[in-house]
C-alpha cells in the first residue's frame, strides 16, 4: 500500500508545477516592462508652450525647441508611445486663438469716445464785402469743446488751404474781385472730417484807384507808340511846363521895399 501511494503523490505535485509555470509565462507576455524611463521637459521658445514627454527624440529635429530632463521617472510600457504623443499634442487652435484674443483685448487701450464738436466762423460773422487792396480778410474760428489730442482745424479759401489753426489773415491785393468761399474744416487724427462750416465773402476793387491806374496805363501805352521826334518834343514841353510852374511858385517881391 505504501509503495503504491508514492507515485500517485509525485504525479499530482508535477501537475501543479506545470500549471504554475504556464500561468507565470502567460503573465509575462502581457505584463509591461518595468524599466524606469526619465521624463523630459520641452519648451517652445516662440510661444512658451511646455510639453512633458518620455521621447525627446521626437522634438530634437524641430527648430525653436528647448529640451531638458526632469527629476521625474516613470515606468515604460509597450503602449507608452501613443500616450506620450497624446499628452504632448498642442491644444486645439480654437482654444489658443481664444486665449490670444482675450489677452489682446485686456492689453488694448479703451477706444476713445467720439466728441460732438461745435464749429463756427465768428469773423466774418456774415457775408460781407472787402475793398481791394485796402482791406484784409480776417478769419476767426471757434471750437467747442476744446480740441482733443490729434484733432485739428484748417482754414480754406476757394478750396485751397491757407492756414492751420483757428485764425488767418488774407490780403485782398492777391485776390481777384468777385465772390470767394471761406471754409473751416475740423478733422480727427486719422484725417476724417468731423465738422465743416462755410462763409461767402466778396472782394471789390476801389473804383477811383482802378480808374487812375487805367488812365496811367493808357497814357504810358500812348507815349510808347509815339515816334522818337514826338517823344523829344513832348519831353521839351514837359520841361518848359515844369519850369513855368517853378517860377510861378516863387514869392513875388516889391522892388520899392527891397531897394535902398
Amino acid at each position: 500500500m505504501t509503495s503504491l501511494s508514492k507515485p500517485i503523490f509525485s504525479k499530482s505535485k508535477l501537475g501543479l508545477a506545470l500549471i504554475a509555470a504556464t500561468m507565470i509565462s502567460m503573465a509575462s507576455l502581457y505584463a509591461p516592462s518595468v524599466n524606469a524611463a526619465p521624463i523630459y521637459k520641452v519648451i517652445d521658445e516662440k510661444t512658451g508652450q511646455v510639453t512633458f514627454t518620455d521621447r525627446p527624440q521626437n522634438y530634437e529635429q524641430q527648430a525653436g525647441k528647448k529640451i531638458s530632463q526632469t527629476g521625474v521617472m516613470t515606468r515604460e510600457s509597450t503602449v507608452s508611445s501613443s500616450n506620450s504623443d497624446n499628452a504632448s499634442s498642442p491644444p486645439p487652435p480654437s482654444s489658443v486663438n481664444t486665449t490670444t484674443q482675450n489677452t489682446a483685448a485686456k492689453n488694448s487701450p479703451a477706444a476713445k469716445p467720439a466728441i460732438n464738436y461745435q464749429l463756427a466762423i465768428t469773423e466774418p460773422s456774415e457775408e460781407r464785402a472787402y475793398r481791394r487792396p485796402a482791406q484784409n480778410i480776417t478769419v476767426n474760428v471757434q471750437v467747442k469743446p476744446d480740441l482733443q489730442a490729434g484733432d485739428s482745424v484748417s482754414i480754406y479759401l476757394d478750396g485751397n488751404e491757407i492756414a492751420q489753426g483757428l485764425s488767418a489773415s488774407v490780403a485782398t491785393v492777391d485776390i481777384l474781385p468777385g465772390s470767394h468761399k471761406i471754409k473751416a474744416v475740423l478733422k480727427n487724427e486719422k484725417g476724417q472730417i468731423l465738422k465743416q462750416v462755410e462763409r461767402t465773402v466778396y472782394v471789390i476793387q476801389n473804383t477811383q484807384t482802378l480808374q487812375n491806374n487805367k488812365k496811367i496805363a493808357q497814357q504810358l501805352l500812348a507815349y510808347q507808340n509815339l515816334p522818337w521826334h514826338q517823344k523829344v518834343l513832348l519831353k521839351m514841353r514837359q520841361k518848359d511846363s515844369n519850369l513855368q510852374k517853378a517860377q510861378s511858385s516863387k514869392p513875388v517881391t516889391n522892388d520899392a521895399f527891397t531897394k535902398k
